[in-house]
């Protein structure tokens, strides 16, 4: 069995590998705000469980038109959004350097919610499950703030920071999913290729 991956992130496809899942990427374009179906823009007061769930079966949904309009054989779309909220605020991802680095200074010695959504779209068929974690970093200084940005990890991550990479340094507790925090929680994403026929 084989799907389309949504996505453009080399996280998520590291971590369907990883499970054995067959696919092949089904491109948006380069600026997600560029397709008014995929653009990750929240809403006025929107909460974040409501932005994820929208932004997730957006792209899925979005996903399987592409699917029709190639004329590529109808497989299931998977597609998956991560966010953050922190002090009730929707974090994304940084605009650019300044933004991450302001970011990480409000993280830094407090707890923040990550939330991954994942879609599976099939056959006019959508399903939707929601990996929900708490991730709490130590105190972090302005040193480790300024050359972490540096190394350009945070730009492309919601919340500025990758918990499989040097940002795994800042992180001092974690209740819920490593992999939902990476942007791909595994266990939901099987739960829910389950529900379309796959075998693990």
């Amino acid at each position: 069995m084989r799907l389309y991956l949504a996505s453009r992130s080399p996280r998520r496809r590291e971590l369907l590998s990883q499970i054995g899942v067959a696919f092949d990427t089904v491109l948006f374009r380069e600026d997600l705000r560029a397709d008014p179906e995929t653009d990750e823009t929240p809403l006025a007061g929107e909460d974040a469980a409501v932005y994820v769930e929208r932004i997730t079966r957006a792209k899925a949904e979005h996903g399987q038109r592409i699917v029709r309009e190639r004329r590529l054989l109808p497989r299931p779309v998977l597609a998956a959004d991560t966010t953050l909220e922190f002090a009730g605020q929707i974090i994304g991802k940084p605009q650019n350097a300044a933004d991450a680095a302001n970011i990480l200074r409000r993280l830094s010695g407090q707890s923040h919610r990550v939330l991954t959504g994942v879609t599976v779209a099939h056959e006019g068929r959508v399903e939707y499950l929601l990996s929900s974690s708490d991730v709490r970093f130590r105190p972090i200084e302005e040193d480790e703030i300024r050359h972490y940005v540096l190394t350009g990890e945070p730009l492309d991550k919601a919340g500025a920071y990758g918990i499989q990479g040097r940002a795994g340094l800042f992180v001092e507790h974690l209740s819920g999913s490593y992999t939902g925090v990476m942007g791909l929680p595994l266990c939901e994403t099987g739960n829910l290729l389950k529900r379309f026929g796959w075998r693990f």
